[in-house]
């Protein structure tokens, strides 16, 4: 009998020092963070902590189906999007810890398929993003893929063996690109022989104890205890996301907070036999030029107000997710939502301020006094302006009636108020100008904190002849996909067959910007003065050819 009660008593013990880890008034806290995803009809989430490994915190709010009114509970599996990466890094490690590769290994090694651009790129600039791949949504899209088109694996791999440059050297920066482990994922299984759900399963899920976990490879899959994703917010309105995601390795794993919480902790607490594995996880390499880079083997290590954490987020369709730890503090939280509008990231910094007593930051004031001043002042102000840190963008500054108005290329008009004869500003949109006073003209533009400096210079006109050369049709051998260009009321508008008709503003000689959500910039190429094509740009895709026929 003595034998039994021991380990009861132990049990005992344990769950009450837990309890009494995090303050009643404090969990309380945390608690409130969330009582808006219970609003009626409202889509919800799960949220969980734990310290010392022992869970302090797990709960569930609002529904993971909104057309039967299910709840969500905290054994609600969500797609954890991006925070899926990590997994796949360590299936990577696993294998080159059992000799099976190398991650210095060049891909070309194991996919002789893809082109040789010139560079090796190996598992570490993969997995570090920052191999120069061209990443799967941004690239597809140029090809005339929306958003909703059903997407896998093969898809991307027959895109990829005909593209004809890197973005950038490999090693040289950083840039986020779902490529790199969808490869990753496809090298697994061509190593392995198996497929990459079924082999994640039994070589990482299950000795791992991550029993609700799993990689989904099938869009159409009838999903048990899964929740749906929304898309809008109470204000706007949800409007239901179809699922339309089948690669693997970058994304489209399902899981828990509890199996999250368990996994995160292991990066400094592993199982026995993991160890080695989990410290490579943590590998950071400088870049070519010696700078330091963050992110790691499918995580990113930070600093949130001075206390170290290993993270990551993840968002796909109305899904977001946010796994992390804070190994000094060995604690863990996590927060998946099936809700596009949930702020997620926000509400994992809040928990953190409460549990590791952080004092709120104030946020700055921001409630300016408008204030008459001289026209010739505005008059200083009137143009057009430059920044190296947006080179894609002008921001312009003019009359429209009575108001003055500001906008960046692309967008539309923001009003602006004086403040004194150096500052500009909009209360509103938290936006404030300062005019350095110098010629040319120098703006400091901060929006939200963040703050740009701009030149003034004078904004390129194209005549129409000029327009008339761009005009025509462009092709991408790449993308095997066709551009025609065209004017309308005298101004340029370029046509893809899925996307349909979008504007474009000229910002400097050859230089031109598109409203499409698809392209971000176009660069027009002459050779003796004859435009032999154009090179195309946007966030995770640069340089594309386009030539002209």
């Amino acid at each position: 009998m003595k034998n039994i009660l021991i380990p009861i008593i132990i049990i005992l013990l344990v769950s009450v020092s837990s309890s009494a880890q995090v303050s009643e008034n404090k969990l309380k806290a945390i608690d409130s963070l969330f009582l808006e995803w219970n609003r009626p009809n409202h889509p919800g989430g799960t949220a969980g902590i734990a310290v010392h490994g022992i869970p302090v915190f797990s709960q569930a709010y609002g529904l993971a189906s909104m057309e039967y009114h299910v709840p969500n509970t905290y054994g609600t599996r969500f797609n954890i999007a991006s925070v899926s990466k990590q997994f796949t890094a360590m299936g990577i490690v696993k294998l080159h810890l059992e000799g099976k590769l190398s991650i210095d290994d060049d891909i070309r090694k194991y996919l002789p398929e893809l082109p040789d651009f010139g560079h090796k790129i190996t598992f570490r600039h993969m997995l570090h993003h920052t191999s120069g791949l061209r990443s799967l949504h941004t690239l597809l899209a140029l090809a005339g893929w929306r958003d909703d088109d059903m997407k896998n694996n093969d898809d991307l791999l027959r895109f990829m063996t005909r593209q004809q440059d890197l973005n950038f050297e490999p090693g040289s920066e950083y840039m986020y690109s779902n490529t790199g482990y969808i490869l990753a994922a496809i090298i697994i299984e061509k190593i392995t022989g198996d497929n990459f759900a079924d082999w994640m399963k039994e070589e990482i899920f299950k000795p791992l104890g991550l029993y609700d976990t799993y990689v989904e490879d099938k869009y159409n899959r009838i999903a048990r205890n899964y929740a749906t994703s929304y898309n809008g917010s109470y204000n706007s309105g949800f409007v239901k996301e179809i699922e339309y995601w089948a690669y693997t390795g970058s994304g489209n794993i399902h899981s828990t907070a509890a199996d999250l919480l368990k996994w995160m902790r292991y990066y400094y607490d592993s199982p026995e036999g993991w160890e080695e594995a989990f410290s490579m996880m943590l590998t950071l390499d400088p870049f070519n030029n010696g700078k330091p880079n963050n992110y790691a083997f499918g995580v990113q290590i930070d600093e949130y107000r001075d206390e170290r954490r290993i993270s990551h987020s993840g968002s796909i369709g109305g899904f977001r997710s946010y796994a992390c730890t804070f190994p000094e503090h060995e604690t863990e939280i996590v927060v998946l939502t099936n809700f596009s509008s949930s702020g997620v990231s926000g509400k994992i910094n809040s928990i953190a301020d409460i549990l590791f007593d952080k004092e709120k930051e104030e946020e700055t004031a921001f409630n300016f006094t408008e204030k008459g001043i001289d026209d010739s002042i505005i008059n200083r102000y009137a143009g057009a302006y430059k920044s190296g840190d947006i080179p894609d963008r002008l921001f312009e500054i003019y009359r429209k009636g009575d108001t003055l108005v500001c906008k960046y290329t692309g967008g539309g008009d923001t009003r602006l108020f004086t403040a004194s004869d150096s500052v500009l500003f909009n209360n509103n949109r938290r936006l404030k100008i300062n005019l350095i006073d110098t010629v040319p003209e120098k703006l400091v533009i901060s929006v939200n904190g963040a703050s740009h400096n701009w030149v003034k210079t004078e904004k390129y006109i194209p005549g129409e002849k000029e327009l008339q050369d761009i005009a025509g049709k462009y092709w991408s051998p790449e993308l095997e996909t066709q551009y025609r260009f065209y004017l309308k009321n005298g101004e340029l508008f370029g046509y893809q067959t899925r996307h349909g008709e979008f504007s474009l503003e000229c910002i400097d000689k050859n230089v031109y910007v598109s409203d499409s959500g698809f392209i971000n910039t176009i660069t027009i190429v002459r050779k003796r003065n004859k435009i032999t094509g154009m090179k195309v740009t946007n966030s995770r895709v640069r340089d594309l050819w386009l030539e002209k026929r």
